[in-house]
C-alpha cells in the first residue's frame, strides 16, 4: 500500500489558498501517471512557504509562466504549472527528471515550449529566470532559456550571458558559470538588469520591438542554432519586472527546502 502524506494544515492553519490549488495539481498529475505516493509534508511546506513569501515581497503577481521542476512525483507532475500556462514538453522522458535536483538537458533535442510570447509582456515591464542545479559542462554557448534576437539567457566558456528585450546581450563579467538563480529584469526601455551568483549588473541597452513568438527554456527560439544545454534546471518563471534579489531568495530557498525534504 503506497504511503499517503497528510497535510497537517488541513485540521488547522490551512496553506495559503493558491499553494494549496498547486500542490493539489500536482498531486493529480502524478496519481494520473501511476504514482499514488503523494508529497512529503516538507515539500509542500517549502511550497506553500514560496508562495506565502513571494506574495509578502510584492512579487507573486510578477510571475505569469512558471513551473517548479522539482518536489513532484513524476515528470508529468513537475511540468503542472505554478502559475500561466503549462509548457509543452519536447522529447524529455521520466529518466530526466530528478525530484530534488529538476530537468537535465541532453545538449541537442530537449527542450521546453513555455507558451508565453515574448509580446505578452510590454517592453518596459519583463523578466525570466532559471534555477541550475548542475552547471552546463561544457564550454559551448548554451541558451537555458530564449528567443532570438529578444531574449538571451544563458553562458558560455567563462561567464553568464543576458539580454532582454533587445538585439544585443551583456557579459555578467566575472559570474563564472555558477549553480545557482540566474534573472533578468527590465523596466525600463534604456536599461535592464541581470542577477546571477547572488550579484546584480546593470546595463546600459535600448528595448527593441516585441516578438510575437514563445519563448523556449532549455533552447534557443527561432534559431537555426539552438543551443541547447546539458546543464539541470529546477525552475523557471517568465512575467513582468519585479525585484531579482527577492525571487533570487525565494527560490533558492525552495529548491533547498525540497532537497532536504525528500528522504
Amino acid at each position: 500500500m503506497s504511503i499517503i502524506y497528510i497535510n497537517p494544515f488541513q485540521f488547522g492553519l490551512a496553506y495559503d489558498a493558491d499553494a494549496q490549488d498547486y500542490i493539489n495539481r500536482v498531486i493529480a498529475a502524478d496519481v494520473a501517471a501511476g504514482n499514488t505516493s503523494g508529497l512529503e509534508v516538507g515539500v509542500q511546506d517549502a511550497i506553500n512557504d514560496f508562495f506565502v513569501g513571494c506574495k509578502a515581497d510584492g512579487i507573486f503577481s510578477a510571475l505569469k509562466a512558471s513551473c517548479i521542476l522539482a518536489g513532484a512525483r513524476t515528470l508529468d507532475g513537475a511540468l503542472v504549472p505554478l502559475v500561466g500556462a503549462a509548457p509543452t514538453n519536447n522529447f524529455f522522458g521520466d529518466a530526466d527528471y530528478d525530484r530534488e535536483t529538476g530537468l537535465v538537458g541532453d545538449g541537442s533535442t530537449k527542450y521546453l515550449d513555455s507558451n508565453r510570447l515574448d509580446s505578452d509582456d510590454p517592453l518596459d515591464n519583463f523578466h525570466c529566470s532559471t534555477y541550475l542545479t548542475t552547471a552546463e559542462p561544457t564550454s559551448n554557448v548554451v541558451m537555458y532559456m530564449g528567443l532570438s534576437g529578444r531574449l538571451q539567457h544563458g553562458s558560455n566558456a567563462t561567464n553568464a550571458f543576458f539580454a532582454s528585450k533587445t538585439t544585443g546581450f551583456s557579459n555578467a563579467t566575472g559570474s563564472g558559470k555558477p549553480v545557482n538563480f540566474y534573472g533578468q529584469q527590465r523596466s525600463s526601455l534604456t536599461t535592464e538588469t541581470a542577477r546571477v551568483n547572488g550579484n546584480t549588473y546593470t546595463v546600459n541597452t535600448t528595448a527593441q520591438v516585441n516578438n510575437a513568438n514563445p519563448i523556449f527554456v532549455f533552447k534557443f527560439s527561432q534559431n537555426p542554432t539552438p543551443y541547447h544545454p546539458s546543464a539541470r534546471l529546477a525552475f523557471y518563471s517568465i512575467g513582468e519586472s519585479l525585484d531579482l534579489a527577492a525571487l533570487d531568495t525565494r527560490v533558492s530557498n525552495l529548491i533547498t527546502a525540497i532537497g532536504a525534504a525528500i528522504p
